[in-house]
């Protein structure tokens, strides 16, 4: 199996579960090829590959151009991470003057082909299978190549980040401290990461399908400033999923 990790817009953060899954990757070096990887290797062949992942927002003309000719050479491709997913972070700029932030960010400096707006990379070619988060799970993407390889339907996770404290036995923080926790409407698969020191998720995994906003709302009460950042930190582009302006 073929595969090519890519990076466009983004801290490169997502990359590093492949790092982290160094030995594994080792083991199955007689099945899995990694032909593409600039953050791993000096030697990279751009050809055609099984998979690819990718990494990043769309931010520039020129992504745009290159995540199409990725796609054309690919015969499954896989959004990892927030940024990839849904724009990112720096999708945030979606929703603010574009001029305003630039020259604040760059004073005099002049950027050509920069988008005035970030989004994922579903926008503009098809995406298979997508990896949540930010950073995404080493475990899920080692699930995922996995059962590639052994021809299964990778999994896909639709449960809230509840479900996973349940496992884990955590008691809840929203009972325990009454703390701000997304954990009711935010995808699962961190594995409960922030609840299980004892503070609210921050919903960087991005919302569960049909998130049961008015359930949240009698819980915590009207949406205020300070829940919609943290709502949009890591999703911006799921802005009107959660709330509406």
């Amino acid at each position: 199996m073929k595969v090519g990790v890519f990076k466009f817009s983004s801290c490169d953060g997502c990359q590093l579960a492949f790092f982290d899954l160094s030995e594994e990757i080792l083991r199955l070096s007689e099945k899995l090829e990694i032909l593409y990887f600039l953050e791993a290797s000096s030697k990279n062949v751009y050809d055609s590959f099984d998979i690819s992942f990718v990494e990043g927002s769309i931010s520039t003309q020129e992504e745009i151009e290159r995540i199409k000719s990725i796609r054309e050479r690919s015969k499954v491709l896989v959004a990892i991470g927030a940024c990839a997913v849904s724009g990112g972070i720096q999708s945030a700029r979606n929703f603010e003057n574009y001029e305003e932030v630039f020259k604040e960010v760059y004073k005099d400096l002049e950027m050509e082909n920069v988008l005035r707006n970030a989004y994922p990379i579903s926008r503009y070619v098809k995406v298979d299978f997508s990896l949540f988060g930010c950073p995404i799970n080493s475990d899920a993407l080692k699930e995922f190549l996995i059962s590639t390889l052994l021809g299964k339907s990778p999994m896909e996770i639709s449960y809230p980040v509840c479900l996973e404290c349940k496992r884990k036995g955590n008691p809840c923080v929203v009972v325990l401290k009454n703390a701000l926790c997304l954990g009711p409407i935010t995808r699962a698969g961190c594995g409960a990461l922030c609840p299980s020191f004892r503070r609210g998720c921050y919903g960087c995994y991005g919302p569960i399908d049909k998130p049961n906003i008015d359930g949240f709302e009698e819980k915590f009460g009207k949406i205020d400033e300070a829940i919609k950042v943290s709502f949009n930190a890591f999703n911006p582009t799921y802005r009107g999923v959660f709330y509406e302006d």
